[in-house]
């Protein structure tokens, strides 16, 4: 029995001894064998296309290329204007290639020299677009620069502004914005003061935001970035280039004064001198005339520079004192009136004019008899001695 146990043993350890050794598998390399799967194999053995690339032909080697890199400048300072291309939008502005080692970044604050309310980059700038760009900042930790299309607007705005006002010519511009003031004209870009004083049979109130009106400037002052216009000094210009003496304008009283009324004509202000409403001497104007009363007035002088008016409604009086018994009869025959004025006026200037003549022509008359007179030769002056001695004596 012990020698059967010995025996199997013996044989048992002989088959182990001469069976094939096999290496054992870490955990680590189980592991391994389990994650990497055959396109994870072959993804980390692909070395990627080969690309044989030569120099041969060309006038310059990557050496060339790299060194021209290297010694090129990209010399930008602030202030400088540049060329850009606008490549990309992002948020609260855009990208600019400008030729640098980094982009340069155009905010949308500083894209336009003014932006509508609500307006974005989008709809201030295009892609692609080129433009003359203005370097506002130095490079920042990535080599980007900040610029601004704004501020070479605004010189050019300024520019154009001091032509203008040097021509003194009429021009047009929209209301942007209303204040308790006036209006915001938008002049060139530039933001205009239009003060309410100087707006002509308008208020200015919400309404008046999108019209555009005439105007002249006021003052214009670049270095206290101050510009004011004038819409009446707009409209009485070109009115005043079509009036002339004698004229006869419906007007309307806007105001009563111990020296006379107020009357507005065509967007002016002329002036009805208490003199001028009747050839009648008159105690109360409110018994002659009132605020809002429709007239109509002859024009007896104007000064085109300044835009005024005086006006005179006792040259259409038919009778003297019409004007304080029936008003409504004066305006009714107001150019008939104007007609048998004018004509007498004619008259008398042609009266005046053969008087002159007259007086003219008697005096050569007088002065031909003067001449005329015998004087039988004799020097009138000739006791009179010059000698100081004879004059002192």
């Amino acid at each position: 029995m012990k020698l059967s146990i010995a025996l199997t043993l013996t044989m048992a350890m002989g088959a182990s001894a001469f069976a094939p050794t096999m290496p054992a598998k870490t955990t680590t390399s189980l592991n391994a064998a389990e994650v990497l799967s055959r396109f994870d194999r072959l993804k980390r053995n692909y070395k990627g296309p080969q690309i044989v690339s030569s120099t041969e032909g060309l006038g310059f080697t990557y050496d060339d290329f790299d060194k021209a890199v290297a010694e090129t400048e990209y010399s930008f300072n602030r202030n400088d204007v540049v060329k850009g291309t606008i490549v990309q939008y992002e948020n609260g502005g855009a990208i600019v290639d400008i030729g640098a080692k980094a982009s340069a970044f155009l905010p949308t604050q500083e894209s336009s020299l003014f932006l509508a309310q609500g307006a974005s980059i989008e709809t201030t700038v295009d892609l692609e677009q080129e433009l003359e760009f203005q370097i506002i900042s130095e490079e920042d930790e990535n080599g980007q620069l900040m610029v601004s299309v704004r501020r070479i607007q605004y010189r050019e705005a300024w520019n154009k502004v001091i032509a203008q006002q040097t021509e003194d010519e009429v021009f047009n511009a929209e209301v942007v914005a209303v204040n308790r003031g006036g209006a915001i004209c938008l002049v060139q870009g530039l933001r205009a003061f239009l003060p309410g004083s100087h707006l002509t049979g308008q208020l200015p109130t919400d309404e008046l935001v999108g019209q555009t009106l005439p105007l002249k400037f006021l003052e214009v002052n670049q270095e206290d970035n101050k510009l004011v216009v004038s819409n009446r000094r707009a409209v009485v210009e070109q009115q005043m280039s079509d009036l002339s003496r004698g004229d006869i304008i419906p007007g309307v009283v806007k105001a009563l004064k111990p020296y006379g009324a107020f009357v507005e004509v065509g967007g002016m202000s002329g002036l009805l001198h208490i003199s001028q409403i009747s050839y009648d001497r008159i105690e109360d104007l409110e018994k002659v005339l009132q605020p809002g009363q429709q007239v109509k007035c002859m024009i007896i002088d104007h000064d085109k520079v300044n835009g005024r008016i005086a006006l005179s409604t006792k040259t259409l009086e038919p009778e003297p004192g019409d004007m304080l018994r029936d008003s409504a009869k004066v305006f009714e025959l107001a150019e008939q009136t104007a007609k048998k004025y004018h004509e007498r006026m004619e008259a008398e200037r042609k009266a005046r004019e053969e008087a002159a003549k007259d007086i003219v022509m008697g005096l050569g008359d007088s002065l031909d008899d003067l001449s005329s007179d015998d004087l039988d030769g004799e020097d009138p002056l000739a006791d009179v001695s010059d000698n100081l001695d004879s004059l002192l004596s």
